[in-house]
């Protein structure tokens, strides 16, 4: 499976604004943390940050209409439990199907029906919140609410921040027919509900602590970093109770050579494997040499090296 970030996705902002007398929001597909653990902090953006951006607003999400054409992106797991999910697979580039569209106009009616009480709002997105999110928020506007075709598109290109690109769009939008509304009140597509109990507090790369959902470079998950000092990364909350070792102030001095307990001479530089020679051995005694033959009895090596006298008797 890829884990590759989508193309252009950095190109564009994270969340649109409301428009204006609707209940739509559009916003380019949320990542998980899988995706956008290399990315900065500043410009991660998953299901939380998408959260914190409504909230922002004092507004509420309440379901989330996926358009994307994968599944690799995020899934239910990775949802707040507050948020209402429903997965709409439509093919990018091409003027989406009738069929495509009464599914979207479905889940919009169901879900406006059954929250009448409230004012939460349906957020929509493709892979960059821009062309398949605009065609099919603005064709409903068209269908069901009756707008302008003009209107409708200057209204979600104002909210987005980036106008739909797409000609065949435009052109089906501005000049094509209106879709029909009959079977609008059947049930077709059950939301799901996400399955996420809390924000996430760490990353895939091995437990770092985060900053709003993303990953603060203060944190590490060993402590100290690694090339760092304890004067310039303080301790993060939860290691306060551990000791700080003291520093050096001098590093200790490194030895000439590494002890071996094999060699024959002491370590020193230079020699490290040269063996010195033994000992020579002293040179003999002339009382050690045997005596030339004739002169007394034959020298016996089998007794002691030494000259002694006993009851007047010369000899080895």
């Amino acid at each position: 499976m890829s884990r590759k970030i989508p193309d252009r996705w950095q190109d564009y902002s994270a969340v649109g604004k409301r428009l204006k007398g609707t209940r739509f929001i559009a916003f380019k597909v949320p990542l998980k943390q899988a995706l956008t653990r290399t990315l900065p902090c500043s410009e991660a953006f998953g299901p939380w940050e998408l959260l914190d951006a409504v909230q922002k607003d004092d507004q509420e999400l309440g379901l989330i209409i996926d358009l994307t054409f994968t599944t690799r992106y995020y899934n239910l797991q990775d949802l707040p439990q507050s948020l209402l999910f429903v997965k709409i697979f439509t093919a990018g580039h091409e003027v989406p199907s009738d069929a495509t569209i009464l599914s979207f106009k479905r889940v919009v009616h169901r879900f406006l029906r059954d929250n009448e009480d409230n004012d939460r709002l349906i957020g929509v997105h493709c892979t960059h919140g821009l062309n398949r999110t605009g065609y099919l928020i603005c064709r409903y506007l068209i269908d069901v609410d009756g707008m302008e075709p003009a209107a409708a598109v200057q209204l979600f290109n104002s909210s987005r921040g980036h106008d739909i690109e797409r000609p065949n769009y435009l052109e089906d939008l501005h000049h094509g027919p209106k879709r029909s509304n009959e079977g609008m009140d059947e049930p077709d597509l059950e939301p799901q509900r996400g399955r996420a109990v809390r924000r996430p507090t760490s990353t895939a790369d091995g437990g770092a602590e985060t900053c709003g959902g993303l990953r603060d470079p203060r944190y590490h998950r060993t402590y100290p970093p690694r090339g760092s000092n304890y004067r310039t990364h303080p301790y993060p909350p939860h290691l306060t109770h551990i000791p700080r070792p003291p520093l050096l102030a001098h590093p200790p001095p490194p030895l000439s050579a590494p002890y071996h307990p094999y060699r024959w001479t002491s370590p020193h530089p230079g020699a490290q494997w040269r063996m010195t020679p033994p000992p020579l051995l002293p040179r003999y005694s002339p009382l050690w040499t045997p005596k030339p033959e004739g002169e007394g009895r034959a020298e016996d090596w089998s007794r002691p090296r030494t000259r002694h006298r006993a009851n007047g008797y010369d000899g080895y």
